[in-house]
């Protein structure tokens, strides 16, 4: 039985989730932008929360942390590389390592640049990644630590995942994302389609996140730098993937 997912909205436009394993009744939240959504939602559904799991280190994803494990005694999950900046972990984590909700197991995956210590986790039996600020719903986060290269990296290992994988980010970015990729595509057929549910989605006041990563394939600029179109698109047509990548989030940087 695969995990149950909720999408809780947060402060102004960040998302958490938590997952859930009926079979064990354990329940996961990743990232805590506030905790009062949170709690709220465990009342609601009578679920114990047994588990944090940290993306990144930044306060509107790790801010309600201490607050949410001393209410609920649940254990802190993070990057090793990134202890300093996080809230106390009661286990850290390594690319590759195993990270568990119930009976189901998941993986960390590295995934820099956005931040130099991000992770993202992949739960392969249910069909989900939780990818923070990294890849992101029509878009990726902005590089403040990482470098472009190093980002493209990132996106890469995630793009490699099943196109079905539903694809958990952090922020209700989309229309402005997708605004930012018509300026590359401009005549894409699946990203007019898609703009188009996300405005409808947003005008009746529903996330638009998660989404699945064969949607991003098909309109995320991000993702879609290696294609020769897109390198034609941006004038580099005889441009390797990574230096593709740069350009393409130097312009959105701009926009």
């Amino acid at each position: 039985m695969p995990l149950e997912l909720v999408t809780i909205p947060c402060l102004q436009d960040n998302y958490t989730y938590l997952l859930h394993d009926p079979a064990s009744r354990k329940t996961a939240v990743v990232d805590v932008p506030e905790v009062a959504p949170i709690l709220k939602e465990l009342l609601r559904r009578e679920w114990l929360l047994s588990d944090i799991l940290i993306t990144h280190h930044h306060d509107d994803h790790i801010q309600g942390v201490d607050e949410l494990r001393g209410v609920t005694g649940a254990r802190v999950w993070g990057a090793e590389a990134d202890r300093q900046r996080l809230p106390r972990l009661d286990w850290s984590l390594w690319a590759g390592d195993e990270v568990r909700v119930g009976r189901e197991s998941g993986t960390v995956i590295d995934v820099p640049g956005h931040t130099r210590g991000h992770i993202a986790f992949h739960f392969p039996d249910s069909g989900l990644a939780f990818t923070g600020d990294s890849l992101m719903a029509g878009g990726c986060g902005r590089l403040f630590e990482g470098t472009p290269a190093e980002m493209w990296s990132s996106l890469t290992k995630l793009a490699a995942l099943p196109p079905a994988t539903v694809i958990c980010s952090g922020h209700e970015y989309t229309a402005s994302n997708l605004r930012f990729a018509a300026t590359i595509e401009r005549d894409s057929p699946a990203l007019a389609a898609r703009t188009a549910r996300v405005a409808e989605a947003r005008a009746a006041g529903r996330p638009t996140v998660p989404s699945t990563l064969a949607e991003e394939l098909a309109t995320n600029p991000m993702l879609r730098a290696a294609l020769p179109s897109v390198k034609s698109a941006i004038g580099l047509p005889d441009a390797d993937d990574a230096t593709a990548f740069a350009e393409i989030r130097a312009r959105k940087d701009r926009f």
